[in-house]
């Protein structure tokens, strides 16, 4: 295992917060393997790369020597994590969550040893609890301390309803760390409440408090707004090769180091090296080609990232995009048809032109074919190609 001070820095990589660093020190001081969970709600069927952040770190911890722990959320699936919503959310059934869950899965193991990760189910002792079981955790904690959270107060504020379950999701989740005895959480910034909810109830039940590492939600394609598949701003862990690899190389070069930083298993020493390399005058695309095919290869494969920029499909016949892509902002009050989005972009001479491209397959989406249907989403970044070398990429920004 390594030392305290090594392992320290690989686990600060990119780490919002450590809550408590002391306390955390003292227990690497032991020796011993660690405890370290991270818990997903299966609230849907597919993972994208911003995602993947906790999972990566848990890998991290994994490589360390500790006790990786990837707790499935089916229980609390059920009741719709609270976290920075403004209205309640609406549970999902048993049956979406445990078919969400096995998903899930699969997709970790793409990242994770699965011979040294223990899945857990939140299902398994939440079920067994009984009335009384509740009611003491509900003890543990005031409904005025339930208002300090940011989401809810805001919520109160504005007279918004708050039910009274979404008070159960952070009990719940603080709760799975008594069960799991866990002496570390990993969690995105938003969800700092229910952390230090799993060190309070860990105290109540009598357990050490667990120490806390909080990372940072990621940024989609566009930078500004966290990766959300709602805002067509992410990358799919489970989409083809080239259509990942294209959403990578066609990322703003400024992205590059936080995508580095946060998704990479590069040292940061050699990402270091990359951005001396730029100053010293190379290509940023060659860098983030780096990065692209180090993605694609661990969803993939080796082969696939080998060919993934051949299989990108709106490359110009060197199977590149072209150095000086052109970038395009368009203002809109909402989504916008694809045919719109080309002729106000440029890259067809009218709408009928746009229409016929469409028809004849010849429009492609960050390297995928699409026709008269396609929406381009309000926050939305893509690399748009009509016809053979019309190229743009082209955002779709609020008026």
């Amino acid at each position: 295992m390594k030392s305290v001070e090594e392992q320290l820095a690989l686990i600060k990589r990119g780490a919002e917060e450590v809550l408590v660093e002391a306390e955390l020190v003292e227990k690497l001081k032991r020796g011993q393997p660690l405890r370290i969970k991270a818990g997903f709600d299966p609230t849907a069927p597919d993972l994208h790369l911003g995602h993947t952040v906790l999972i990566n770190k848990l890998r991290q911890f994994q490589e360390l020597g500790h006790q990786v722990i990837f707790l499935i959320g089916d229980f609390t699936g059920m009741i719709g994590d609270p976290s920075g919503k403004s209205a309640t959310r609406p549970p999902l059934t048993r049956e979406q969550v445990l078919e969400n869950a096995e998903t899930y899965k699969t997709q970790v193991f793409k990242i994770l040893d699965p011979a040294k990760t223990e899945v857990a189910f939140n299902s398994t002792w939440m079920d067994k609890m009984g009335p009384a079981d509740f009611i003491r955790l509900t003890s543990q904690y005031t409904v005025a301390r339930m208002l300090e959270r940011d989401d809810f107060d805001k919520r109160y504020s504005s007279n918004q309803p708050i039910a009274i379950h979404e008070f159960l999701y952070p009990l719940v989740q603080g709760y799975d760390s008594v069960a799991l005895r866990a002496d570390v959480e990993l969690g995105g910034t938003d969800q700092k409440f229910n952390l230090l909810m799993g060190r309070e109830l860990q105290r109540a039940y009598g357990q050490e408090s667990q120490c806390i590492v909080t990372m940072p939600l990621l940024e989609g394609l566009d930078g500004l707004k966290k990766m959300s598949k709602s805002l067509g701003n992410y990358i799919g862990i489970q989409e083809a090769p080239g259509v990942m690899y294209n959403k990578l190389v066609s990322m703003p070069d400024a992205l590059m180091w936080r995508y580095f930083e946060l998704l990479s298993f590069r040292s940061m020493e050699e990402i270091e090296q990359f951005r001396v390399d730029i100053e010293k005058g190379a290509n940023p695309r060659d860098i983030k080609i780096k990065l692209a095919e180090e993605i694609v290869a661990r969803f993939h494969g080796e082969d696939a990232a080998a060919t993934a920029h051949r299989s990108a499909g709106n490359r110009m016949k060197d199977g590149e995009l072209p150095e000086d892509l052109p970038e395009v902002e368009l203002l809109a009050a909402e989504g916008m048809p694809i045919s719109s989005v080309l002729n106000k972009a440029g890259l067809v001479k009218n709408a009928a032109g746009a229409r016929d491209l469409l028809g004849s397959g010849g429009v492609k989406v960050d390297g995928e074919v699409v026709d008269r249907g396609f929406m381009f989403k309000l926050g939305a970044t893509h690399v748009c190609q009509a016809g053979k070398k019309a190229f743009a990429r082209i955002s779709l920004k609020a008026e």
